[in-house]
C-alpha cells in the first residue's frame, strides 16, 4: 500500500496548511473567544477553492475525493478546528448528498453555490427524542397540493445558524418508522423555518449549534432529495462518507496540540534544563505521536477505499473511533506537559483540549461505532 501522497495531493495540504497558519491561526483565540467565525474569512476559503474540493468541474468544484477532504479536515482542524467543521459542514455534509442524490437540476441550484463558497450547508437530523434512534423520529412532512408541510424542531445543528441550504430529514408517516423518513432542501427564508435558540458550548465555539424549528413550513416537492422513504439510506451514506473527514478533524485538533507542546517542552526548563530532557515527558510525546500517527493511517486507509469504490462502513468507523480518543489523549497530555499554563486561556492547548471532546460525539457516538464495527465484523465485513 503506498501511503504518500500524489503531487497534487501535496499542493492541496501546502495550500490549506498555509492558509491556516496565515489567516486562521491569528484569530483562532478571537473565533473561540467570541463565539462567531467573521464571513471575511470563509470568503478568502472560498477564492483557494476550498469549498469546491470534492465536486466536479462542471459543478464548479476542485476534483479530488475523500482523501482531499480529509487533507482539507485535518490541516485546517490543526490549526482552528471551527474552521473546519464549518467548511466540511458544507461540503460533505450537504453538498456531497445533494450531488449523489439529487437531480440535475437540484445540482445546478444547490451544489454549484455551495462548491463556490457562495452558500453554505448543513444536514438537521438529530431531535430532543432521536439521536442515535432515528426512527424515533417527530419530525413531520405532510403531503400539500405540490409539495409538502414540514412541522418539528432539529436541535445540534453546527452552523444552522449560518447555512442558507439546509438538509432537513422529516417522516412522511410515522407508522412506517425509518421507512418513512425522507430528505427535504430548505432554503434560509422559507416561511415557517426559524433559528431557535444558540447553544453554549465547551468547545468549537466558532461554528454556532442551533436549534431548529419548523411551524407550517411549506416545501415544493422539487425540494425533495431522493424519493420518499429514502431519507435514512441518504442520512447513514452521507454519515458514513464523512466519518473520514469528522476523524480528520480530530486528528487535524491532536497534531495541533502536538506540535503546541513539542515546542513548549523544548523552551520550557526546569531545574536548569528544557523538561524535554526529562523521560516522563519524554513518554508522553512518545506515546502522543504514536496515537496521531495510528489515527492518521486509518483515516487515509479509510478515505483510500472509499475514493476506490471498495467497502469502507467498518473503516470507517474504526478511523472515527480511534481519532476521536486519540483527540482526547493527545490534548490531555499537551495540557499537562504545559502544567498550570495548559489549564489557562493564554496557551492554546487549552482550546484545543474543549475542541476535541465533541469528536466522539457527532457524526456519530463512539458508542455508535463500536456497534457498527461490530456488526461488520459479526457480518463477516
Amino acid at each position: 500500500m503506498d501511503f504518500e501522497f500524489s503531487e497534487d495531493q501535496k499542493m492541496l495540504q501546502t495550500l490549506v496548511r498555509d492558509f491556516a497558519t496565515k489567516e486562521l491561526e491569528p484569530i483562532a483565540a478571537q473565533i473561540d473567544e467570541e463565539a462567531s467565525y467573521p464571513a471575511e474569512n470563509l470568503k478568502k476559503a472560498a477564492e483557494l477553492g476550498l469549498f469546491g474540493i470534492g465536486f466536479p468541474e462542471q459543478y464548479s468544484g476542485a476534483g479530488g475525493g475523500a482523501i482531499e477532504r480529509a487533507i482539507l479536515n485535518e490541516e485546517l482542524a490543526r490549526v482552528c478546528a471551527s474552521a473546519a467543521i464549518i467548511i466540511n459542514g458544507s461540503i460533505g455534509l450537504t453538498g456531497v448528498p445533494l450531488y449523489k442524490y439529487g437531480n440535475e437540476e437540484q445540482r445546478q441550484r444547490f451544489v454549484v453555490p455551495i462548491a463556490k463558497g457562495e452558500k453554505l450547508g448543513t444536514f438537521a437530523i438529530t431531535e430532543s427524542g432521536a439521536g442515535s434512534d432515528v426512527a424515533a423520529m417527530e419530525t413531520t412532512a405532510t403531503r400539500h397540493k405540490n409539495g409538502y408541510i414540514l412541522n418539528g424542531t432539529k436541535i445540534f445543528i453546527s452552523q444552522g445558524s449560518m447555512a442558507d441550504i439546509t438538509l432537513v430529514f422529516a417522516t412522511v408517516d410515522k407508522s412506517l418508522r425509518h421507512r418513512g423518513i425522507t430528505c427535504f432542501i430548505v432554503e434560509t427564508g422559507t416561511p415557517g423555518f426559524s433559528v431557535g435558540r444558540l447553544e453554549h458550548k465547551m468547545g468549537i465555539r466558532g461554528s454556532p449549534t442551533a436549534e431548529l424549528i419548523f411551524e407550517d413550513c411549506f416545501v415544493p416537492a422539487e425540494n425533495r432529495l431522493g424519493d420518499e422513504g429514502q431519507g435514512l439510506r441518504i442520512a447513514l451514506s452521507t454519515l458514513d462518507a464523512c466519518r473520514p473527514n469528522a476523524a480528520a478533524t480530530g486528528l487535524g485538533i491532536a497534531q495541533g496540540a502536538f506540535d503546541k507542546a513539542l515546542a513548549y517542552a523544548q523552551e520550557r526548563k526546569q531545574f536548569g534544563q528544557p523538561i524535554a530532557n526529562f523521560q516522563a515527558i519524554q513518554w508522553m510525546l512518545a506515546d502522543m505521536a504514536t496515537q496521531i500517527d495510528a489515527a492518521r493511517l486509518l483515516i487515509y486507509r479509510a478515505a483510500h477505499r472509499q475514493d476506490n469504490g471498495l467497502p469502507c462502513i467498518k473503516e470507517s468507523s474504526m478511523a472515527k473511533l480511534f481519532a476521536a480518543e486519540a483527540a482526547m489523549f493527545v490534548t490531555t497530555k499537551a495540557v499537562q506537559i504545559h502544567g498550570g499554563y495548559g489549564y489557562i486561556k493564554d496557551y492554546p492547548v487549552e482550546r484545543y483540549f474543549r475542541d476535541a471532546r465533541v469528536i466522539g460525539l457527532f457524526d456519530g457516538t463512539d458508542e455508535m461505532q463500536r456497534l457498527t464495527i461490530a456488526r461488520q465484523l459479526l457480518r463477516g465485513s
